[in-house]
């Protein structure tokens, strides 16, 4: 897992800012299950288009690569699959940013996400559920076993955090029978 200095890089200026955030993606699935390298870190925020230049000024131009206040409203408009980054200049370190948007099961995953205590501090994460349920995407979209390997380690590490109930309605939801299926095998 990245380092808790290495999120913080990120999540601080968000808190700082007041926007709300979760860590999500391998992150929040080594958080949930068991560790792995990953190379960046996926936080889903609530961004509303008047909060553009909040965002943009969180992250000092100095020390981070951050795009231009336009282009972020211009993604916080989108109301599915909205992206940018933010990269922390000195480590390389990049923030992959997902704005809510209109997408349903982002903000069904923001009102259920955890603060969970790290080296560096506490982090808001999304619950596992969620992770779960976009890592079953993910494969149906790009076939990469790697989503697979980190739902299952969440089942054997968290299993009992799991809200079943919730994860079968998602699943239900978005026609992911097959990805769950093959999850579990």
């Amino acid at each position: 897992m990245p380092g808790a200095d290495y999120i913080a890089l990120f999540t601080r200026p968000l808190e700082s800012a007041g926007l709300t955030y979760m860590v999500t993606g391998a992150t929040a699935a080594i958080v949930y299950g068991k560790p792995r390298y990953t190379n960046d870190v996926d936080i889903v925020i609530m961004l509303p288009l008047d909060a553009a230049g909040k965002l943009h000024a969180a992250f000092p131009g100095a020390q981070y690569y951050v795009p231009p206040v336009e282009t972020i409203r211009a993604e916080a408009s989108r109301a599915q699959r909205a992206h940018f980054n933010v990269i922390h200049e000195e480590s390389g370190y990049k923030a992959d940013l997902y704005p809510v948007g209109s997408d349903p099961l982002h903000t069904w995953a923001l009102e259920k996400r955890r603060q969970v205590e790290l080296p560096g501090g506490s982090v808001w994460v999304a619950p596992p559920e969620y992770v779960i349920v976009r890592k079953l995407e993910y494969f149906r979209e790009g076939g990469s076993t790697k989503h697979l390997t980190d739902i299952r380690a969440m089942l054997e590490v968290s299993g009992d955090a799991i809200d079943r109930t919730a994860l079968a309605e998602w699943i239900a939801r978005l026609g992911l029978q097959v990805e769950w299926t093959r999850a579990q095998s």
